[in-house]
């Protein structure tokens, strides 16, 4: 896998461009999840990985229609470890959005005004990020019943028996309790204590953790539960889950609370007035940093208000009301060896750079993605060159520059090829684009293979066993073709035992993974078919709006006819749009593919969309538009509010419309509306209507 990638500005990137780069970035990224919060080994430092979310954030700002079924931006950190039993978390444990200077903050505040529709200077409570492994507390009567780690954010790992043996984990809440609540926080190590704990690993002969991070995640995953209490572990709280009753309507007073629960609360927090004082805070932190007798890469800053948070939401993975403000990161320098071609499973032709590898931050660097051969041009970069690397900002690790006057004589430009690496086929580059593309198709191994990898990826169908080695060799031995074909590998299994590497345990427990994965949710399903722009936030959309898989591919197919109903419908879906209408009815509009769809349905059992929990809701199942300027919630506040309540939003009328919401100064819409006989409401009815 490779190291955080360099890209061009977001702003030079052509639609093309930024499909390619948004692949790349899924499956680099969730690498990288499962290192992190799976396997507790990360390969890349905090200020890579967030500088690739970021990336990944600001490309589907600009290019929504090309958000993917496995953007990162709708999952939080890697699957569950096996050896541990699985909790499914009441309230998902979600991740935040990082900013990384006060411009980008001041900008997190604009949009938290503008969806409240407020002008005030906002008031934060401000906590320093702590590089710890995050859990769920689970007190019920007062009393601690089970923990859990954060894991994938939905499903995280049972470790209440080692929890139990931390001094920070409060056995019963002091004082008065809700019935029932989740207390999150983050467990972690000292400096003294990652220290101490690496002191006597050497000098039992045992392992040397790489951080504390690492040793602390390490050491509450433990299968003894006598080694998580040899180890000096703490713990800050500093979120609530699910409760039964309402502790406090502020975070800071929930702080207060937890205090007097018996937990340690970072002692640094501090409420804020204003987004002045959180820059301030944010300087005077920075310049202690290093005399803190724990890691922090950051400061959280949180919307004090509850209310205003319950207002706020979530967008994909992060809440709207809280964020990182990360710290900066470092430069080096070293050797660029070598200009290797990736071939990409839509056939772009990725220049990587490989590197003499450096240190940058603690960091062993060794790779880095060069994106384009116009980028490659533009720096004038060449095998054999000194470079400088960065690791900050919106493209990290990014080769800034050459420095030009240790270059050897004789060197000469990098000239990008025009033949396909994998199957020699021609390589050309479109008009208009900056990527080139093997012309090869299905007769090219890289581009099948993977497609095939993209399909059991973790945010797809995530079978265990079928990794990219296992697909590339299933796949040179004939037997994969298609992904229905992987369903059809556990009538291998004897065949499979037999080859090297594998053995009767291995094989079955392969067919297992399989057949466990033939029951599969509609999102999961739609992102793995690969659909260009459809990533894990666009298939939940419409898994969510069309229901179930007959539905879907019969209005998919009704809606490859221009100007049918089902086409304006799929184009008006709030958060799909026209652009990405086309790529569906593209796919749909070619008869190899609903084959394809076909065969693969005929392996699964495909589950129905979940459905909003709005049993009394006078809107579920309806689709509403919301047209005009409304007095007393902001637009978005507005859809998400009806999405809640189970309602379908879309952004245009037409006869499969129930309601449209008439504000200040409609137009076109309102008019519509009248024409085809669609109820109307104002802005006082509808609140009114929903309650």
């Amino acid at each position: 896998m490779l190291e955080p990638t360099h890209q061009t500005t977001i702003e030079s990137l052509t639609e093309a461009e930024a499909a390619e780069e948004l692949a790349r970035l899924a499956q680099e990224i969730a690498h990288h999840d499962a290192a992190y919060h799976t396997h507790d080994a990360p390969e890349i430092t905090d200020a890579d990985y967030d500088a690739l979310r970021r990336r990944n954030a600001a490309i589907e700002v600009r290019f929504p229609e090309l958000i993917r079924p496995d953007s990162p931006s709708s999952r939080v950190g890697g699957a569950p470890e096996s050896g541990f039993a699985k909790i499914r978390h009441r309230v998902p444990m979600l991740s935040l959005d990082n900013v990384f200077d006060a411009t980008e903050f001041a900008e997190f505040c604009t949009r938290a005004k503008r969806f409240l529709g407020r002008t005030e200077p906002l008031v934060f409570v401000a906590e320093p990020k702590i590089d710890g492994l995050s859990i769920s507390l689970t007190y019920e009567h007062g009393h601690f019943v089970r923990g859990a780690t954060r894991g994938d954010g939905t499903e995280g790992e049972d470790v209440t028996a080692n929890l139990r043996t931390m001094k920070s984990v409060p056995d019963r809440l002091h004082g008065e309790a809700p019935a029932f609540i989740e207390i999150r926080g983050e467990v972690f190590l000292t400096k003294a204590d990652f220290l101490a704990l690496n002191q006597s690993q050497a000098e039992a002969g045992a392992k040397i953790f790489a951080n504390p991070r690492n040793a602390a995640a390490g050491s509450l995953r433990q299968l003894d539960v006598k080694i998580t209490a040899g180890r000096p572990l703490s713990l800050f709280a500093y979120a609530q889950g699910e409760s039964s009753e309402p502790v406090a309507t502020t975070h800071w007073d929930y702080l207060q609370r937890l205090k007097v629960w018996g937990f340690d609360v970072n002692p640094l927090s501090k409420r804020l007035g204003s987004e002045a004082d959180a820059e301030t805070f944010q300087s005077e932190i920075g310049l202690a940093r290093s005399g803190l007798g724990y890691d922090i890469d950051g400061v959280v800053y949180k919307i004090d208000d509850l209310a205003l948070q319950r207002r706020l939401g979530f967008v994909g993975r992060a809440p709207r009301w809280a964020t990182a403000w990360k710290f900066p990161a470092e430069q080096a320098t070293t050797v660029l060896r070598d200009i290797r071609i990736q071939v990409g499973r839509t056939g772009a032709l990725t220049p990587v750079a490989e590197l003499e590898p450096v240190n940058v931050g603690g960091v062993l660097v060794a790779r880095a993605t060069l994106h384009n051969e116009d980028e490659i041009a533009r720096k004038d970069i060449r095998i054999g060159d000194t470079v400088v690397l960065q690791r900050a900002g919106d493209v990290i690790p990014q080769i800034v520059s050459v420095v030009t006057d240790r270059r050897s004589e004789g060197s000469t430009p990098y000239v990008f090829p025009d033949i396909c690496p994998a199957c020699g086929s021609h390589a050309v580059r479109p008009p208009g684009e900056v990527v080139k593309r093997c012309t090869g198709g299905l007769i090219c191994p890289a581009q099948r293979v993977e497609r095939l990898i993209h399909f059991v990826s973790r945010p797809a169908f995530d079978i265990d066993g079928l990794g990219e080695k296992t697909i590339q060799e299933f796949y040179n031995e004939g037997w994969l073709h298609g992904p229905a074909d992987l369903f059809k590998l556990p009538e291998r299994e004897a065949e499979i035992a037999t080859r090297e590497g594998w053995g009767k345990l291995s094989a079955a427990n392969l067919s297992r993974a399989i057949r466990t994965r033939q029951t599969v949710p509609l999102e999961r399903f739609i992102y793995a078919l690969g659909i260009r722009r459809i990533g894990a936030t666009n298939a939940k959309l419409l898994a969510r709006h069309y229901g179930s898989f007959a539905n879907w591919r019969t209005q998919m197919l009704a809606a490859t006819q221009l100007g049918s109903d089902e086409r304006l419908e799929l184009g008006s879906i709030s958060g799909i749009g026209p652009t990405i209408a086309e790529e569906l009815t593209d796919f749909f509009g070619e008869a190899r593919n609903i084959a394809a769809l076909d065969e693969l349905a005929a392996e699964l059992t495909i589950q129905e969309a979940a459905k909003a929990d709005a049993a009394d809701s006078p809107i579920a199942g309806k689709t509403v538009v919301f047209t005009g300027t409304l007095e007393t919630m902001t637009r978005p506040e507005a859809k998400s509010r009806a999405e809640s309540l189970g309602a379908k939003v879309t952004d245009s009328v037409s006869k499969k419309t129930d309601i449209v919401v008439v504000g200040a100064d409609a137009g076109s819409k309102a008019r519509k509306a009248v024409e085809l006989g669609v109820r109307t409401m104002t802005e006082a009815e509808w609140r009114e209507h929903v309650g």
